[in-house]
């Protein structure tokens, strides 16, 4: 057994965080819409082209405030993949609607688009398309199928910040979209999000749910003389300290984007021979789609043991994962949702994928040691 652990993360620091952090503190400046929130904010602005970017506490804020902006009700429908984190879900949820679930492509793993219509009912609201692993869903096919139906777009684009789908960047595509900067993404907070508005007759309302549903924000801009109670709200702020931090990782985007895709595409080199000898599959991404290398996974072949690959990985000290138990089979999935045909592409991915360790400052060497790991335990287990 190697003695050296290889974790599946490991979160990074640019090393400006804590500098940005005592200045936010001596600037005495300690609640959010401080001047690094301001900053954030015309980063991902000018960055995406949103009409309005606003930082939150998490990416469940973010679709939270979604699912307020779109007035969702008890029983209104939100169409969405079962493949998921459980927040796409629980947003719309808390408001009394439905998660309608529908399968997954083969290739990337998103959202359906060739589904998508027929899970459409007198009930549906929105689409809400997920970008795993920072790949693009087809957005050209989602916003045709929505404006048919007069419906709305929320990209949960959690694992999409610096990946872009025909050059435009995920989350600004369609009326919302939600970003995540947990410490497992590549731009990180801490825990924090962001809400990208683009439909600019959302705008002001969006600004106000997020400031527990005053108009505060206009207050402070002189724009009206006293705040008060609009409409529904919460308090979905960060801190400033949140954003400080936040702040050193956004100006190194670039470069963190740039290393972690070098990685991936490591990766993705070394396992080509496994691919080939038909004991895995590696991650597909279309032509169109620009990634940000936030994962990578592999699916593994028909009648390999997962959990044994995974205990094998973990006797060498190599922490993979697997990643969700699609929330149609889960008891809340069960209770709140339902399921549009079959969900066949669904349940074969949450049995055979895998997640290799992936962060900025990986080895080849190390990388070098998972794939040789991993090869050895395939051909054991095939």
């Amino acid at each position: 057994m190697n003695s050296v652990k290889i974790p599946f993360n490991r979160p990074y620091m640019t090393g400006k965080e804590l500098y940005y952090i005592a200045e936010a503190k001596f600037g005495n400046m300690l609640a959010g819409d401080g001047p690094f929130t301001k900053r954030c904010h015309q980063w991902l602005e000018q960055r995406t082209g949103a009409a309005k970017a606003l930082l939150t506490h998490s990416c469940t804020a973010a679709l939270e405030i979604s699912a307020l902006l779109l007035d969702i009700r008890p029983g209104d429908e939100v169409i969405m993949p079962s493949y998921t984190f459980v927040s796409t879900a629980n947003a719309f949820a808390l408001r009394g609607g439905v998660p309608v679930f529908v399968d997954i492509r083969e290739d990337t793993l998103n959202l359906d688009e060739s589904l998508v219509e027929g899970a459409i009912s007198s009930r549906t609201k929105a689409i809400v398309p997920v970008h795993y692993a920072g790949v693009a869903c087809e957005m050209d096919a989602m916003l045709a199928i929505a404006q048919r139906h007069g419906l709305k777009v929320v990209e949960d684009a959690a694992q999409g910040v610096m990946s872009s789908y025909k050059t435009r960047p995920l989350g600004s595509i369609g009326d919302l979209g939600a970003y995540s900067f947990h410490e497992t993404k590549n731009v990180i907070s801490g825990e924090g999000g962001a809400l990208l508005v683009n439909d600019r007759e959302l705008a002001l309302r969006a600004e106000i749910i997020r400031e527990k549903g005053t108009d505060r924000s206009r207050f402070f801009r002189g724009e009206v003389d006293k705040y008060t109670w609009q409409e529904l709200g919460s308090s979905f702020l960060p801190g400033e300290l949140i954003a400080a931090f936040l702040w050193a990782q956004l100006e190194e985007a670039e470069r963190i984007t740039e290393d972690r895709l070098a990685s991936w595409q490591r990766y993705h080199t070394l396992l080509e021979a496994l691919e080939a000898k038909g004991l895995l599959r590696r991650p597909v991404v279309p032509e169109d789609c620009q990634h940000n290398a936030h994962m990578y996974y592999v699916l593994l072949a028909s009648g390999i043991d997962r959990q044994q690959i995974l205990d094998e990985l973990r006797r060498e000290q190599i922490y993979a994962l697997f990643h969700y138990v699609p929330l149609h089979s889960s008891p809340g999935g069960q209770r709140y949702g339902r399921v549009c045909g079959e969900l066949t592409v669904t349940d074969r991915c949450a049995q055979s994928l895998l997640r290799l360790p992936l962060w900025l400052g990986i080895s080849a060497e190390q990388q070098s040691r998972v794939a040789d790991t991993l090869r050895d335990a395939l051909l054991r287990a095939g």
